[in-house]
């Protein structure tokens, strides 16, 4: 029996980190206070089954300023474990010193972080998208913000935290990339809305939230969560929303529809395809029937790309003004002629 299950046979005992640090068995749970054996086990339990680096463990516990007698007391945070450990069953060995570092036995029964990724793994070899959602949502059942929120480490909230939250995130954006996959776009716009207001700058929960919002006939409501991502971009970051996110709200405003393939397991999220809602009206000879001036600007109002105002006159989006100057710029001028004047505004 290797030593990772040696130390949970019988005890039940389990580490979880996907969370506050704690140590549970089938009695009770016991949340570890902030302290430096809490550090250290933290320190550890990132880094499952892997030796860590007494140096790391130094500024895990103490940061980057390491006491003379580091050496000494990090012993005395090994020992102090080894007796908690002892409390809950587990071995004394689950804790290894090795030539350079320690490290801490453990396999997905005995630790969440493990089972997590365990069934990361299992989701990722199904060829069934329903088994794979199943799978994924299962994994992130484990997780209860914040993470090592009881861990007072600024190391490893600068160093392992960030690691762990970049899991969590690719897995929930492989869940709502195959739930809109199969059409339950309605179904996930209560989990969406909060998912992308709690995640402003993260930029896919946003293109799966406006997606979800067209797909369901809420081009005004999808059009609108553009604009207040872009406008926290553009405030807390100074930067402009990604491609992806522009050509997202481009199709919006065209009113094309968005059919994303399903996707295939394993494989990191894809881009939609896009296509046209409806074709013009056309004569029986195939000529083009011009849409009545009413019906053109209801839609314009209807897309976003004027708001309608008192007396009615009109606000120009910024990005019809935008295609107006490039059509204008791209009309056939004859030599010497001038650049034809920007269109006036309808407010």
């Amino acid at each position: 029996m290797d030593v990772a299950a040696e130390a949970g046979a019988g005890s039940g005992a389990r580490f979880t980190v996907l969370g506050l640090l704690a140590i549970a068995d089938r009695r009770e749970t016991a949340v570890l206070q902030p302290s430096k054996p809490a550090s250290l086990l933290a320190a550890l339990l990132t880094r499952p089954n892997a030796v860590v680096p007494v140096e790391s463990l130094q500024r895990a516990i103490w940061g980057e300023e390491i006491p003379a007698t580091a050496k000494a007391a990090l012993h005395s945070c090994v020992l102090r474990l080894r007796r908690l450990f002892a409390k809950y069953g587990i071995s004394g060995s689950t804790i290894e010193a090795l030539p350079g570092g320690y490290r801490m036995a453990v396999d997905a029964r005995t630790l969440d972080l493990l089972e997590f990724r365990e069934l990361l793994a299992r989701a990722g070899r199904t060829a069934d998208p329903s088994a794979e959602l199943a799978l994924l949502r299962a994994a992130l059942a484990l997780w209860q913000s914040p993470v090592l929120g009881n861990v007072h480490s600024d190391v490893l909230h600068r160093e392992e935290v960030p690691r762990l939250s970049e899991e969590w995130l690719r897995t929930v954006e492989r869940v709502y990339d195959i739930e809109l996959a199969l059409g339950r776009c309605r179904d996930v716009l209560s989990e969406l809305w909060p998912l992308a207001r709690s995640h402003p700058s993260h930029e896919r929960f946003w293109e799966q939230l406006i997606e979800a919002l067209h797909r369901t006939g809420r081009r005004a409501d999808a059009l609108a969560e553009y604009r207040w991502v872009r406008d926290h971009l553009r405030e807390e970051l100074g930067v402009e929303p990604g491609p992806s996110l522009q050509r997202l709200e481009l199709a919006v405003l065209r009113g094309e529809s968005l059919t994303p393939d399903t996707p295939p397991a394993g494989r990191e999220p894809g881009a939609v395809r896009l296509r046209a809602a409806a074709e013009p009206a056309r004569e029986p000879d195939g000529t083009t029937v011009p849409a009545p001036g009413e019906a053109v600007l209801a839609g314009l109002v209807q897309a976003g790309l004027l708001a309608e105002g008192p007396c009615g006159h009109y606000h120009v989006h910024e990005l019809l003004r935008a295609f107006t100057l490039a059509a204008a710029g791209s009309w056939a001028r004859a030599p010497g002629e001038q650049d034809p004047a920007p269109p006036a505004s309808c407010a």
